[in-house]
């Protein structure tokens, strides 16, 4: 059975932009006619998409960076793509999901002891199917290559560098400092069956002259035998966020988008920060449109904003209790402007929550929300993973749109009607007023829906939008873009042009 050749893109850190160079190459190979996959093996991340089962039965969950990346590829993602996704749920647990799909909610040791093995041989599996359909398989790591109290244990780097039998990019991020400090000692400390299988290094974030680091780069080459293929520069394409490092602490604040605009014609969308958020992606395509700033802020925080969008969580309880410890549900209830709830936040606007789980008590009962939908949601063991098309009959918030839009709806529990209430997706969601709330991620990638809410966001605050600068391209070309200059000849490819 031909078997294609895997490369790893290993890090030596979290952050450093393995997600983006592995987007990169294969947007690069894709577009040169090379039959390319992604591959992670195992993945930590509450920001997921529902993808085809690699079966053919039904759907499953993976990692949004490798559903990038099979975007990027030009190929439809599927379970293999991600087939070990952890997503964590608070106090050192996470839901185990293989293959796509959740088989049970464990702690680390429990996983390490227990699961370990068997989470392994699925994703050797899985690269195995990969390996057999595709020419390039173009694997991502997971944090540090050199983590050494995991040697033993490192499924997404190690593991898969073993059974893939895979070259090692490694990438380092020089925005952070010791950038030579980190290569260095990231190859020193690597089981030496694996550093030798490390083909080159790549610099990622660079800015200023370049000049100035070359003795940095010669000195490293003559004291390791490490090439450096790549110096990359500082940029950001527009990728979804793989996980949560990029957001701020539970009790600080920070804001994403144009700080370029005039403050007369800029409007900010409040994200209320909870503990277990999860699919934060969703706002960020709010936060590429110019005037626009989305503002992550603690759940005991003024919402100081022009509007506010409820993200995902992984557990929506247990935040509708945080949220409204933290007087959340009181100033929800008094904002005057638009407000958009996607998913748990969906769940969290209505009234209540009932057969709701309450961590560390085993208990279950009725939690009350927020109530500004009419809405009743209740949990069971069975778990909705779906990708979806609707037809969106314009309401609320979202007045004006009529039209076909597209996502994915993950998550537990239904939520039923308590009375008539305008329902912008057919049978999903719920709009009163300026409130909405749907179960469809990825809402506000679809242009159609993004524009109306934006329009809805301006007339609320009774500013003006400012005229845009147009699309500034395909987030995978400008990945591509950016990986231009790495000497792709020691993976066995010419250098990019």
């Amino acid at each position: 059975m031909p078997r294609a050749e895997t490369v790893l893109v290993a890090g030596t850190a979290s952050h450093v932009g393995k997600s983006t160079v592995a987007a990169g190459l294969c947007r690069y190979l894709a577009d040169r006619g090379v039959d390319v996959a992604p591959f992670k093996a195992q993945n930590m991340s509450n920001n997921a998409r529902a993808v085809a089962r690699a079966d053919g039965e039904g759907f499953g969950e993976i990692g949004v960076s490798q559903y990038v990346q099979a975007n990027a590829a030009g190929i439809a993602a599927t379970t293999d793509h991600n087939p070990v996704l952890l997503k964590p749920r608070g106090d050192g647990e996470s839901q185990l999901v293989l293959d796509g799909e959740a088989v049970g909610h464990f702690e680390s040791g429990a996983y390490y002891d227990d699961h370990w093995e068997r989470a392994r041989e699925t994703a050797r599996r899985a690269h195995g199917r990969l390996a057999a359909a595709h020419d390039v398989v173009v694997a991502e790591g997971a944090g540090s290559i050199a983590e050494i109290n995991l040697h033993d244990r490192d499924l997404a780097n190690l593991e898969t560098a073993r059974f893939a039998d895979a070259d090692v990019l490694l990438v380092a991020d020089i925005e952070r400092g010791g950038v030579f400090a980190a290569l260095v000692g990231t190859l020193e400390l690597l089981p030496a069956d694996v550093r030798e299988r490390v083909v080159g290094a790549v610099i990622t974030k660079f800015r200023g002259d370049r000049s100035i680091l070359e003795p940095g780069l010669e000195a490293f080459e003559d004291r390791t035998g490490v090439p450096i293929l790549g110096v990359l520069p500082y940029d950001d394409p527009g990728l979804p966020e793989e996980d949560s490092v990029s957001l701020p602490a539970l009790d600080a604040a920070a804001t994403i988008g144009d700080d370029g605009v005039d403050e007369r014609n800029a409007v900010t969308i409040a994200v209320p920060r909870f503990p277990r958020a999860s699919n934060v992606t969703d706002v960020e395509p709010l936060a590429r449109i110019p005037g626009v700033r989305v503002r992550f802020v603690p759940l005991d925080s003024p919402l100081s904003a022009d509007a506010v969008v409820l993200t995902g969580t992984k557990n929506t309880v247990d935040d509708a209790i945080a949220a409204r410890e933290g007087g959340l549900y009181g100033r929800l209830r008094d904002f005057a402007g638009p407000i958009v709830g996607l998913c748990g936040g969906y769940q969290l606007l209505g009234e209540r929550l009932e057969n709701a789980e309450i961590e560390g008590t085993g208990d279950t009962g009725t939690v009350p929300g927020v109530g500004l939908l009419p809405i009743e949601t209740r949990f069971s063991p069975d778990k909705t993973v779906e990708p979806v098309e609707r037809r969106l009959d314009g309401c609320g918030p979202l007045t004006g749109a009529e039209g076909i839009v597209s996502g994915y709806e993950i998550h537990m529990g239904d939520s039923i009607l308590l009375e008539a209430v305008e329902r912008p997706f057919g049978d999903d969601g719920a709009a009163a007023g300026d409130v909405l709330g749907t179960y469809l991620h990825g809402l506000f990638e679809n242009r159609l829906a993004r524009e109306a809410f934006l329009d809805r966001v301006y007339e609320s605050a009774g500013r003006v939008r400012p005229e845009t600068g147009g699309d500034d391209g395909s987030p995978y070309d400008r990945a591509a873009d950016l990986v231009v200059g790495i000497d792709l000849g020691p993976l066995g490819f010419d250098r990019v042009e």
